[in-house]
């Protein structure tokens, strides 16, 4: 399964986009990256993507908005948040949504590892 599992990683920082999407390769998964939430949105991975890793704050469309435009478009997702500003209400916001995970950066990886799993066994 996993080496037909899609995670996307979304975030303006190419050096965290990169290492995210290392530290996910090397589990076996395939990934694609953006730099914004709207490059997301217009490719074909917004369909394809069994979850999706993004930062909360970006230029243009947030990580929230992203979250509250996939629901409303019924993508039901995974999505774990990762961010260099944590505030609490934003994660509040963020989890009682039906976020997967939110993580300060730097986050451990073992911590993501995890909440991937986790992640993609409950979406099934």
């Amino acid at each position: 399964m996993r080496h037909d599992t899609m995670i996307s990683i979304i975030d303006d920082d190419d050096a965290v986009r990169a290492a995210t999407a290392s530290l996910v390769r090397s589990l076996g998964f395939k990934t694609s990256t953006f730099a914004s939430a709207d490059d997301f949105l217009r490719s074909p991975q917004v369909h394809d993507s069994n979850c999706v890793i993004t930062d909360v704050q970006m230029p243009g469309m947030t990580g929230l908005e992203l979250q509250n435009r996939l629901l409303a478009d019924g993508r039901h997702l995974p999505l774990i948040f990762i961010t260099a500003f944590p505030e609490e209400r934003v994660r509040r916001q963020a989890m009682s949504a039906g976020a997967a995970g939110f993580f300060s950066k730097p986050f451990d990886g073992n911590d993501m590892i995890a909440c991937i799993e986790r992640a993609l066994t409950r979406a099934g």
